[in-house]
């Protein structure tokens, strides 16, 4: 967490790096987590790095992250995990990774078995059962 008001230069390269995360550019953005930026950096709306990496489908970069001390199971503002985004967005090679990752299936709301029980999604509801 940073203290104060950030400065212009630092709204820009988190701008900068949450662009990275929504893009899947893995290398890059691991880059600069390796270099100190916070690995559960977060947006005005709470969304993570992992969080835009998997709504986005970048299974890569969300595995690159959680290797890099990421939480799987934060959750934004409005309580969305990101398991569920990648359910929601039906990315299973996304899903693989959050769960390789230990990301807890019954986190959030609604959590990702529920958003694959209601979307009738019996193929990535059976991999968040493993």
């Amino acid at each position: 967490m940073v203290s104060g008001t950030p400065s212009d230069e630092e709204l820009d390269l988190w701008a900068r790096v949450f662009t990275m995360a929504r893009k899947g550019d893995t290398e890059r953005l691991a880059a600069y987590v390796d270099a100190g930026i916070p690995a559960n950096l977060t947006n005005d709306r709470g969304d993570t790095l992992v969080m835009l990496a998997s709504y986005h489908g970048h299974a890569e970069t969300v595995t690159a992250l959680l290797a890099r001390g990421a939480d799987p199971d934060r959750v934004n503002d409005r309580g969305q995990s990101p398991l569920a985004g990648a359910v929601f967005k039906d990315e299973p090679e996304v899903v693989k990774a959050l769960v390789a990752g230990g990301a807890d299936p019954r986190a959030g709301t609604p959590s990702a078995v529920e958003a694959a029980t209601m979307f009738g999604n019996t193929g990535l509801l059976a991999l968040l059962q493993r």
